[in-house]
């Protein structure tokens, strides 16, 4: 059977999509080239069709102010690394004039920025992002296309929760060029941290609810392969849900708890509706897959670690010094009110912690534990300003406030406030493609 261009597009989206999901979220700065690449060639393929320029020209228009404010932020983040006389810095940066005095008189230019490769790096992501959402409205330009998004997260994620599983239970081999040093009690699949894979596994949780939920309504399927789907799909919410459960993230399962009876009552109490085979499966959810497998996988552990929510990292250091992850989030806040305008430059904040805590041997936080704080540390006042605009000029013009986004909402303000998953490429995109494809169409 011969495809269509756009459905081989499609496939070449999933495959870029792919790479994301294999190498641990996009999350270093060499997947963040790569994937800057692909995905600039992949849209300047795309763009040469009329048809995709014609959707894309139509979006554009409709979020014309919000795409305007993302690319002054995108600006802004250039403005972070570009090199200024050192006696300028005293009016932009006064911490970072003060720090590098005392490293050497002989320095005369030098960035916003703590760390500019990082910061160059992180613009090549933010601009990735903005072309994917080019890419997801030109070639998932019908309601009916989500359907195929939502398959392919749920065969990807009944994937890598399968994978995860089976080395879970043989106590985390490494395998291939999957080599664990962290988390060896836990599941992380292909990635490095248990909350960022359990957070991408709740996103191939709610695509495979909506694509079981909209699988009769689906006319390219057959009767009886619907059937079929029907048990497969149920297949993967029960692995993915396994794989969540046994990565014993607390804000990973708590947003699992949350998701589930969010559908539940949407279902029972909202709809009102006679979809009996979905609550079924809500229920199997509950009463089978967290209760029973749950205790079986060892919930146990989950339930210490909700228990003891003061955890400490641990940290070989030479005076023996502990930080908590609070700790080391009211580090990142004391930073906001030193660098309150123009921040210490995105992706910066391991540098920042590096410095400031020289005496840590061995030891580094790569990010805050609150993306909120961290944001707006990165980026100071005015580019979270710019950023903030851009995002709210987008929600208020999607008008479609469905059940879908509603959630998605609900778990940016969660992430921002409890965990730095939202830094992650992968997560990023995750929401982007949510948000995006549940905005009103522009059919």
């Amino acid at each position: 059977m011969k495809l269509s261009k756009n459905l081989i597009n499609q496939y070449l989206y999933f495959f870029i999509f792919s790479i994301y999901v294999v190498f641990n979220g996009g999350n270093s700065n060499l997947l963040i080239q790569i994937n800057f690449i692909f995905i600039s060639l992949f849209f300047l393929h795309c763009i040469k069709d009329k048809n995709y320029f014609a959707h894309l020209k139509f979006f554009y228009k409709k979020n014309e102010k919000s795409i305007f404010f993302y690319l002054l932020f995108l600006i802004y983040l250039l403005f972070q690394i570009i090199p200024f006389p050192i006696e300028y810095l005293k009016i932009l940066s006064m911490v970072k004039y003060n720090f590098i005095s005392k490293l050497s008189n002989n320095i005369l230019f030098t960035p916003i920025s703590f760390s500019p490769s990082d910061t160059f790096f992180q613009i090549l992501n933010y601009i990735s992002l903005l072309i994917l959402v080019f890419i997801l409205k030109m070639i998932f330009y019908k309601n009916t296309h989500k359907n195929r998004i939502y398959l392919f997260l749920s065969i990807i994620g009944f994937s890598s929760s399968l994978f995860a599983i089976l080395m879970y239970l043989n106590n985390n081999p490494d395998f291939l060029f999957l080599q664990k040093s962290y988390y060896l009690n836990s599941s992380t699949g292909f990635f490095v941290n248990r909350t960022v894979f359990s957070i991408f596994l709740l996103f191939c949780l709610i695509a495979s609810f909506e694509f079981f939920k909209n699988l009769d309504d689906i006319k390219i399927f057959k009767k009886q392969d619907n059937f079929l789907l029907k048990i497969y799909i149920r297949l993967f919410i029960l692995f993915i849900t396994i794989g969540i459960i046994t990565t014993f993230s607390r804000i990973g399962n708590f947003l699992l708890l949350i998701t589930v009876l969010s559908y539940l009552f949407n279902e029972i109490f909202l709809l009102k509706n006679n979809n009996k085979s979905f609550r079924n499966v809500i229920l199997l959810i509950i009463f089978f897959d967290i209760i029973i497998l749950g205790f079986y996988f060892g919930s146990s552990q989950l339930l210490d670690r909700f228990l003891f929510l003061n955890e400490e990292l641990n940290i070989n250091t030479l005076n023996s010094l502990n930080l908590s992850r609070f700790q080391v989030a009211k580090f990142g806040l004391t930073q906001i009110f030193e660098f309150k305008f123009f921040g210490y430059g995105a992706g910066s904040f391991e540098t920042l912690f590096k410095v400031n805590f020289k005496n840590l041997n061995n030891f580094y936080a790569n990010h805050s534990h609150s993306d909120i704080i961290e944001f707006i540390g990165e980026f100071g006042i005015i580019g979270i300003s710019m950023l903030i605009i851009s995002i709210s000029k987008f929600f208020f013009n999607m008008k479609s406030y469905n059940f879908i986004n509603l959630i998605m909402i609900s778990y940016i303000i969660i992430l921002l406030l409890f965990d730095f998953s939202l830094h992650i490429p992968i997560i990023q995109i995750c929401l982007i493609m949510f948000l995006t494809l549940n905005a009103k169409s522009t059919q």
